[in-house]
């Protein structure tokens, strides 16, 4: 007998449904173009904003860090894992940030389910956007903190929450993303946190897709609303368009002692190699150094959107490089990735249970390292199977 079998059919099942998403694996480098099945094609599928992971300098600076410092760090960081460049990087991260302090994690996902429970308990309440990343929600489940969840960006329901909640918490955190990662648009933070002041709450904002893309050279959705000093919590990544792998929690320096000492990724997760660490910290110079990929980034962003909205493809309420071709049907979906792969083009499908059941979309990401010529290619493929598959009748018609 085996006591595993039922997931076989947990697979059929997903299969049987177009929920079922295989591994597709890269057989190149990351960047604007990769090899799929032995073919190179476009990529839209990455989140490397800033095309970091392939820049001189973060290369260099890693091969350094491994030729003087070895591949791997040797142990948790309260043991003997804790670099000097670990605590550099932290330091820079803050400065960065206009806070006091940082603490890295391995990744954003540890973060915020490092940061949420250490620091929310019984007595406490945890306010969430319904939209909000799924590190934010295991985060609050794993947390004894009551919870509340109010409706996408809806700040009257915000504001309702935290007036009846006055008075009754030692702690109202309020809990949302800055880019949400699926649909591409950003929060009303400005709102947010005037609600959040008016009812005495913290504010903890997840800026992993707005770090590197919004702000003063990629400082992020705090610094690009002016916010710097009034939202108490940053969570952010090193893997998206730092080039990297990572996360961090940037506050008050007493929010860092305390993950020290009681989150429980930081504290049983060995720390970051080296070269991850050089990478890391020379990323956040070339941001400061070159801000023409950041101005790059967003001339493909206002092209490939336009031009998508051209051809007659929904792209929902998306402000940033995230843009949604929101399909609705997962089989569709599906159907429309494996075709624009056919075309040369790599998008990938995202369904239930990332998003809705009804919402299956094809989840777009240019970055600064697309060329004209790579974006004019995945335009095309773009109308050729939008056609194809009856979701546009023509160019410029839906």
């Amino acid at each position: 007998m085996n006591p595993l079998a039922f997931l076989e059919g947990e697979v059929a099942a997903l299969r049987a449904q177009h929920l079922y998403r295989g591994l597709r694996v890269l057989g190149s480098a990351q960047g604007p173009e990769v090899e799929v099945d032995g073919r190179r094609v476009v990529s839209l599928s990455s989140n490397d904003y800033l095309g970091l992971t392939q820049h001189p300098r973060l290369r260099a600076a890693a091969l350094a860090a491994v030729a003087e410092f070895g591949v791997g760090s040797g142990a948790v960081r309260t043991i003997a894992g804790t670099l000097t460049m670990h605590e550099a990087l932290e330091a820079e991260l803050a400065e960065f940030k206009g806070v006091p302090a940082a603490l890295t994690f391995q990744s954003g996902f540890t973060a915020n389910t490092g940061l949420i429970p250490t620091i929310t308990g019984d007595g406490d309440l945890i306010v969430s956007d319904s939209l909000n990343h799924a590190s934010i929600i295991d985060g609050i489940r794993l947390s004894k903190a009551a919870r509340k969840v109010y409706p996408h960006a809806d700040i009257a329901a915000l504001a309702e929450i935290l007036q009846e909640a006055a008075g009754r918490y030692r702690l109202v955190l309020v809990v949302t993303d800055a880019v949400f990662s699926m649909d591409g648009d950003i929060a009303p933070l400005p709102a947010i946190v005037d609600a959040a002041e008016a009812a005495g709450a913290a504010v903890l904002v997840d800026d992993a897709h707005g770090s590197g893309v919004l702000g003063r050279h990629g400082r992020g959705t705090v610094d690009h609303f002016g916010l710097t000093g009034r939202v108490h919590i940053q969570v952010g990544t090193l893997s998206k368009a730092v080039g990297a792998l990572g996360g961090y929690v940037a506050g008050p320096v007493a929010l860092r002692e305390m993950l020290t000492q009681r989150a429980r990724p930081f504290l049983f997760s060995t720390s970051h190699p080296p070269a991850v660490v050089a990478a890391c910290r020379e990323a956040l110079r070339v941001m400061q150094d070159e801000p023409e990929l950041g101005e790059r980034l967003w001339a493909n962003t206002r092209r490939f959107k336009a031009e998508l909205a051209g051809l007659g493809f929904d792209t929902g309420r998306s402000e940033t490089p995230i843009t949604p071709v929101l399909m609705g049907d997962p089989a569709t979906a599906m159907r429309f990735s494996d075709r624009l792969l056919d075309q040369g083009v790599f998008a990938q499908p995202v369904v239930f249970p990332t998003v809705a059941l009804d919402q299956a979309r094809i989840r777009t990401i240019v970055t600064a390292a697309h060329t004209d010529d790579q974006l004019d290619a995945a335009l095309a493929a773009f109308a050729a199977v939008g056609q194809e598959l009856g979701l546009t009748t023509s160019r410029g018609t839906a």
